[in-house]
């Protein structure tokens, strides 16, 4: 967190205003309720505070036609809670700053606040079709139905951007009270018979989202920075949540996460040699109570509040010590080893490939790395039929839905877009695709492939063999170790009879052939094709 002073010139009194940088992660502080917690325990006015959780007395079911579309909902209850204009205005920025921040605009998290006087539980969450939804959205008088809404907040400039998240879908999202009162419609909108006012008492918060750790991190936060309101300001109550398949939830969990971590993993990266004592009481400036465990003096006990969601790792907690500590204070050293950057011999060698390629009268193409299944498999011919493809959770559009698996439908599309240029296109590309692989701790790898491809109205094999042969010569390859064999052959991509795989040391290594006509067709492109795709890595 970093602040910087600045004074208004127009203000008699010469106003002094604080612009505060905050970090991504740290959702505490984007209200003045964390701001104001985390400085006066810094500046150790105040110890940590300690959340609690009364039992639930509300429910929330959630029923199975909600499943496809926004499955997560966790709720809380704010008890006997005063608003004034103030910290009205704090609760609702708050919950602007999330939805633009860990909510990603809505799209994996939405928040809805309710005044529980005016509804009554237990709630229903569901997904309904568009003209059964029927209510007064948030500050309107007139009831419409979803589709009616859709239409009406199209001239809303704050709300426009968020219809596009559930507009085109069949059933919309929504949350009932037991007597068929609306609550909301998320990601969208309140409901205005449940809106909140300066005379609200009891607040009903509930969070829908695709994502659960998000939707409870939503949740802790909202609830814990505005508790202090409440006539007990330490205690949030919590809201029974039942899914279709039995699964009973309870929410919020304000309680601790226990970490250790050891004193001398903290002083070794920070080159100091403070106490268990000092490194606890510097961690509980930083909101985390820290103490020395009682089974080892050299370890620490620490409690991670539900506040503090970016602690992850025990770097993290370094980190803390380090901030509150002081970065200046710290001893610059230089480090005991030298060492020398260069460039990865994977780089080196593609690098190589694209000044040799152009030299053979080559022009590089760079296509987006993501692409549509439409043009990666179905305009190809090909089948994900080992489900190699890596595929986009949520895409936006169906032009960036996967990951590619090849080059050719990039630079298929290069000569389409180009179609208007003389001929002959001779276009390259040496650049990642990306396919799923179960020795990689992430689950998929980059391969880094080289494609090219010769089209003009007499193009023939015989174009594509000699650019193949030029780059084995250049590759100092000789030909004993590579040849072309169309036994088994079968990419869809090429022409039977005039393809081939590329066998290098009795590995294939890729594939070369006459681009098939119906490929061709797909693409809108009326010239014959020769193409090869080399994996480029069995080379280095």
């Amino acid at each position: 967190m970093k602040g910087v002073q600045t004074t208004s010139s127009s203000s008699k009194d010469e106003e002094v205003i604080y612009k505060i940088e905050v970090g991504a992660n740290r959702y505490d502080l984007l209200c003045l309720e964390g701001i104001a917690t985390a400085l006066k325990v810094f500046l150790e006015k105040e110890q940590p505070p300690v959340f609690k959780t009364a039992p639930p007395t509300l429910r929330m079911n959630v029923e199975p036609s909600i499943a496809p579309i926004r499955p997560v909902v966790v709720c809380a209850v704010l008890r006997n809670i005063t608003f004034n204009s103030v910290n009205m205005k704090s609760f609702i920025d708050i919950q602007d700053k999330l939805h633009q921040n860990i909510c990603r605009q809505r799209s994996l998290v939405s928040i809805g606040t309710h005044d529980l006087d005016t509804i009554q539980g237990p709630f229903s969450y569901k997904a309904l079709a568009p003209k059964e939804i029927k209510f007064a959205p948030l500050n309107r008088s007139e009831v419409v139905d979803g589709e009616q809404l859709m239409t009406l907040l199209d001239s809303d400039l704050h709300l426009k951007a968020f219809l596009p998240l559930i507009r085109d879908l069949p059933t919309y999202p929504v949350i009932y009270d037991s007597k068929d009162v609306v609550l909301s419609l998320p990601p969208i909108i309140n409901g205005d018979h449940s809106k909140i006012t300066l005379n609200t008492k009891n607040v009903f918060i509930e969070v829908t989202a695709t994502d659960r750790t998000k939707a409870e991190i939503v949740l802790n936060i909202i609830t814990t920075m505005f508790v202090q309101y409440c006539q007990d300001p330490t205690t949030v109550e919590q809201v029974e949540v039942v899914y279709p398949d039995g699964t009973v939830t309870v929410h919020p969990n304000l309680e601790s996460k226990k970490n250790q971590i050891d004193i001398s993993y903290i002083n070794g990266i920070l080159g100091l040699n403070l106490s268990p004592e000092t490194i606890a009481r510097l961690l509980t400036k930083m909101l985390l109570k820290a103490e020395p465990s009682a089974s080892d003096p050299k370890i620490l006990d620490i409690h991670v509040p539900p506040t503090r969601s970016d602690v992850l790792h025990g770097c993290d907690i370094v980190e803390d010590v380090a901030i509150a500590y002081g970065y200046n204070n710290l001893d610059i050293v230089a480090p005991k080893t030298t060492c020398y950057g260069s460039e990865q011999p994977l780089n080196s060698l593609s690098d190589l490939l694209r000044v040799e390629l152009a030299s053979a009268g080559y022009l590089e193409a760079l296509s987006l790395i993501l692409g549509s299944h439409q043009d990666n498999f179905v305009n190809t011919r090909r089948e994900d039929v080992s489900n190699k493809a890596v595929r986009i959770s949520n895409a936006n559009a169906s032009e960036f839905e996967l990951a590619r698996t090849s080059l050719l439908p990039g630079l298929l599309k290069t000569i389409v877009s180009n179609r208007d240029l003389p001929l002959p296109f001779k276009l390259y590309e040496v650049s990642d695709v990306v396919v799923k692989s179960d020795k990689s701790d992430v689950g998929a790898i980059n391969e880094r492939h080289l494609c090219a491809v010769f089209c003009d109205k007499t193009s023939g094999f015989e174009n594509i063999h000699g650019l193949l042969n030029f780059v084995m010569q250049k590759l100092e390859i000789d030909h004993s170790r590579y040849y072309l064999e169309s036994a088994g052959f079968t990419d869809g991509a090429y022409f039977p009879g005039c393809a081939a795989n590329i066998i290098f040391d009795g590995q294939k290594v890729g594939v070369i052939g006459m681009v098939h006509p119906q490929v061709l067709n797909n693409f809108d492109l009326v010239y014959p094709c020769s193409a090869v795709e080399l994996n480029v890595h069995y080379f280095v």
